[in-house]
């Protein structure tokens, strides 16, 4: 029998289950409430991290690259989804040999 590869985790499960990890006291730090929007330095932070993943992303593993744009697009509201795909793609597409 064919095996069968797991479904892509989505990203804003695994967000909202890491919250909730924090703040069953499964990390150290001070708690944040579920739901809460991002404060500025994890914005930053986040910007930052995004910033890295363009600059390396044509020397990424075309199924990493693949893994990347899907969880990027499952952060998004589901009826929103499709939209978000082709803004990233677009992005991506016209940033290719600037990264």
């Amino acid at each position: 029998m064919a095996e069968t590869k797991p479904a892509t985790r989505n990203f804003y499960d695994l967000t909202k289950a890491l919250g909730r990890w924090d703040n069953e006291g499964g990390a150290t730090g001070s708690p944040s409430k579920p739901d809460t929007p991002l404060g500025k330095h994890e914005e930053h932070i986040l910007e930052c991290l995004g910033a890295a993943v363009i600059m390396q992303w044509n020397d990424l593993p075309t199924d990493i690259q693949r893994n990347l744009f899907a969880d990027a697009a499952s952060v998004s509201d589901p009826a929103r989804q499709f939209e978000l795909k082709q803004r990233i793609a677009r992005f991506l597409h016209e940033h290719k040999n600037s990264a």
